[in-house]
This record gives C-alpha cells, structure tokens and sequence, in this order.
C-alpha cells in the first residue's frame, strides 16, 4: 500500500509516518519543502525510503499530483491556531480548501476515503459535547468535518477526522499549545521554562494519536465520521510534577489564562468499536520517553 501524508514536514505528519514504515508501508510525504529531521529522529532504518512531494495543498493540481498513484490519503498539512488569528485567509485556504482538494483528488483517483485532522477547537471552552468553535481555526476545522459529511452524502466517499486536544511528544515545538512538550524539552537540557497556559486540559502523546490512523487506515469503515481523542485531563501543575520527578532540576512553571478548549467530553463508544486495539500512554510514560528523546 502506498499512503500519501500531507503536511509530511510536521510533527504529527512524523509519527504517523513512523508507524507506517514500521508496517512496510509505501510513503509518500507531501509539503511545501521537506523537511524530514524529525522523521529521521523517530525512524532513523527507513527514513530515507519516504518519497518527498513538493506543493501547496490549497492547489487543486498539486494535490492532485501528490496523490497520483496513491491507494490511500492522511491529510495532515494545517496552519495552527496563531496562524490562523494572525492570517485568517490564508488559514482557510490552507485548512479548509486544501481538505475540499484532497477529497477531489481522491475521488479522481478512485480512493474510497479520507482519513483527516480536524481538532478539539471545533468546540468552544464549555461544551464538549456541542462544536462551538472561538477560534478560526476551529471554525475551519468544524467546517471540514461539515464538508466531509457532504462528500459522504453527494459522493459516496467516506472518512474519518480524529480531534486531538493537546498532542505532545518529540517534536512538538510550534502552536499555542506545544508548552507542555517545550516543557520536556527544557527540562531534558536543564534550562528554565514556562509554560503559557494554566488550568487543565487534555495531553494525549503523539504515539497514540499515530496509532489511531495508523488502525484506521486498516480498519475498513463507512460513512464520515469524526472522533475525539481528549487523552488525559491535566491541569499543568501535574505536568509540573511529573517533570520535576523526571528532572529533578528541572525549573518549570506555568503562568497565563486556560487554553479556550473545553475539559469535560462524553464518551463515545463507537470509537472504541471501530479501534479496539488504540492504545493510550499514560502521562507519566509519555512525559518520560519525551524528555529522553531531547536529553
């Protein structure tokens, strides 16, 4: 199987590529530049196997052209939160047209579905339950998730969008929400850090969000459908902790207002259904492998 991952310099992009060339997957990345150090990082035997496509996801005929000769999509290339708020057009271009360009491509090539990002900031700070986005990025998010349901309806095409809060781990370097992995990464080199939220919110480890495409891609499904993957209710202070367990040195605080994403979310047994095997890292381990990746 060749899989193509857009958004192939990123950080998600990594790990997922990671776990499909442990499989024995074909990998194509596709981006605006390769960048491939942090693949190369997390999966230094096979790295160099991943054929690079270069192009912009907002343009039909690059996307066309990455997914040529596919037999399956994960479409992972976004601008964040701040990119978004600093940008607002060319946040929608890139997240939202490029989505509606990956599923024309893949429809022209006659892939049957989609696996996405979309993302928790599809809701607002109160409601896990009910998308009510107070950032444009999670208004191009909820947008896609719409959109995915019309191809559902008007094209038969199916697809899953997984809504990671808070993904940390090797790696995870850029957006407002990368604190707790830059916390790992000071702690590892012994300097002072602060994280720029308080409050909690959900840490799921990149690994685990990897595996849940990973299990989709291979699972077989129907219809669109988009899941939420909170991980573990945190609030910083046990990031804290924990860190400070791991480094005892380590000099980390946290100062600034809650991220604007909700804490409490329902449970949703047809994730469990449809992927029995996810697996879920527990905090402390994730926080550890993270800080022995950048020591």
């Amino acid at each position: 199987m060749r899989v193509l991952v857009t958004g192939g310099s990123g950080f998600l992009a990594a790990w997922v590529m990671r776990r499909l060339l442990a499989r024995g997957m074909q990998v194509r990345a596709f981006d605006l530049r390769e960048d491939a150090r942090l693949v190369r990082a997390l999966a230094p035997e096979r790295a160099d196997t991943i054929d690079w496509r270069t192009g912009d996801i907002a343009e039909a005929r690059d996307a066309a052209r990455a997914l040529d000769g596919c037999d399956a999509v994960i479409h992972l290339a976004r601008v964040l939160t701040p990119a978004c708020a600093a940008d607002p057009v060319r946040g929608a271009r890139i997240n939202l047209i490029g989505t509606l360009n990956v599923f024309d491509a893949a429809i022209a090539c006659g892939i049957g579905s989609v696996l996405y990002a979309s993302s928790a900031g599809v809701f607002g700070p109160d409601d896990g339950a009910t998308p009510f986005p107070t950032t444009h990025y999670g208004a191009f998010k909820l947008a896609c998730e719409g959109s995915a349901r019309a191809y559902w309806h008007d094209r038969g095409i199916s697809s899953v969008g997984f809504r990671p809060l808070v993904v940390y781990g090797a790696g995870r370097e850029t957006g407002s929400s990368a604190g707790p992995s830059l916390a790992c990464r000071a702690a590892a080199r012994g300097e002072r850090y602060t994280i720029p939220f308080t409050g909690a919110t959900g840490l799921v480890y990149a690994d685990d969000v990897a595996a849940a495409y990973e299990l989709a891609l291979t699972c077989g499904f129907t219809g669109a459908r988009a899941f939420t993957l909170a991980g573990e209710i945190t609030p910083m202070e046990r990031v804290i902790d924990h860190l400070r367990r791991i480094a005892p040195d380590a000099d980390i605080d946290a100062s600034g207002a809650p991220l604007p994403i909700a804490t409490s979310f329902p449970d949703d047994p047809s994730l469990a259904r449809l992927l029995p095997d996810l697996p879920a890292t527990s905090l402390a381990d994730g926080l550890r492998q993270t800080v022995a990746f950048y020591r």
